[in-house]
């Protein structure tokens, strides 16, 4: 945790262990930074004083890791022993899920990640049992549908498909209407370590039964060996077992060909900032839905030309943030360029994901797709 009071004339004299004794979500190296800090802390001290008194609801999962996520939260583990507990570092689609993956010097992008690196019991490497025939309203019904035992670690890497799921519930957007016909376009925008677990989106299959789903995944992070590159998901990420029926399941992922049969899920990549690839994209048809996983509206000014696209062409827009400060922040962003409050309010996603970001620069805790806010 750094000194809040860095940079405020004097060096830091140690380790940040001095908390504000009104919110607690701040810490100083020494009484002289608290004071220094104050005039620019005392606007946000009361808010997050009521955030830190919310904290306990982020910590609501149904999983029977649960309390090593909390252990992960106040830093008594690490992510990299997490996955190591149970054979998934570094391996597959996991491999982004710790510093350590993170900082790996390159990745293999020349195939696509199709295994959960888990057993079949543990996983949703095939066809559910059962359609789905209700919302889901939290990580406990999609197990139970999915007929998952809550030990498994497979929700780290499926809060991806899932926020995506509910934030069309958020947006009150309902595929197989008129509306829609039997196709759903999406723009998702910024993507980053999903680069690497594209495989998991395929659960959208099961999540949405007879729709055709397109979704353009538009973002600077985008490798340029990976621009324009067109994506036909049709089966799931498959399971460690080899005589699993997911190893004999409809064809394999298809890169750029696609088949005579109109493609379930497909995946199109364009690199750049949306405002500028925005025309090229909608040449022939307009979303139904934008969505921004982990947005940071607020930390980057990049995102001002494409509020105001998004203004424009008024598209319901969803954002997700790894708390609910920075989604304060972004919706006092979004309020300012749109001229009007935002239209959805920040609200708890039930299917973030459900172990902590680690050092983050407050001590609120933080879950990738934590808070949910939109127009």
């Amino acid at each position: 945790m750094e000194c809040a009071g860095k940079g405020r004339g004097s060096r830091c004299i140690g380790p940040a262990i001095r908390r504000c004794g009104r919110c607690g979500a701040v810490a100083y190296c020494s009484a002289d930074h608290q004071i220094k800090h104050w005039n620019d802390h005392k606007d946000e001290c009361k808010r997050f004083e009521q955030q830190m008194k919310r904290i306990d609801a982020l910590y609501e999962f149904p999983f029977t890791f649960s309390e090593e996520a909390v252990q992960l939260c106040q830093k008594q583990v690490s992510r990299c022993s997490f996955l190591s507990k149970r054979d998934i570092h570094k391996v597959g689609m996991w491999l982004y899920e710790c510093p350590c993956g993170e900082a790996a010097t390159s990745y293999d992008y020349s195939r696509l990640n199709d295994s959960w690196v888990l057993p079949r019991i543990s996983c949703p490497c095939s066809e559910p049992l059962s359609p789905i025939t209700k919302r889901l309203h939290s990580w406990k019904d999609y197990y139970d549908w999915r007929c998952i035992p809550l030990h498994s670690p497979a929700a780290l890497l499926l809060h991806w498909p899932l926020t995506i799921s509910y934030a069309m519930e958020v947006a009150g957007l309902e595929p197989l209407t008129p509306e829609f016909g039997d196709t759903l376009r999406i723009h998702y925008l910024g993507p980053e370590k999903e680069l690497l677990q594209l495989s998991v989106f395929a659960e959208l299959l099961a999540l949405f039964p007879g729709v055709t789903i397109h979704i353009e995944l538009v973002g600077p992070r985008i490798p340029e060996e990976m621009d324009g590159e067109s994506i036909d998901l049709s089966s799931y990420a498959k399971c460690l077992q080899m005589d699993c029926v997911c190893k004999y399941s409809s064809k394999d992922v298809n890169r750029g060909v696609y088949s005579d049969k109109r493609p379930r899920l497909a995946l199109k990549l364009w690199r750049g900032l949306y405002h500028d690839c925005y025309k090229a994209i909608t040449e022939n048809y307009h979303p139904h839905l934008i969505i921004a996983p982990n947005a940071g509206i607020a930390a980057y000014s990049s995102w001002l030309p494409t509020i105001e696209l998004i203004k424009k062409i008024n598209v319901p827009a969803i954002f997700s943030d790894f708390c609910e400060e920075a989604c304060h922040l972004g919706a006092s962003c979004l309020s300012c360029v749109i001229g009007h409050p935002i239209t959805f309010p920040i609200q708890l996603n039930p299917f973030r994901q459900p172990i902590a970001i680690e050092d983050t620069a407050l001590f609120l805790p933080c879950y990738s797709n934590c808070f949910l806010y939109g127009v």
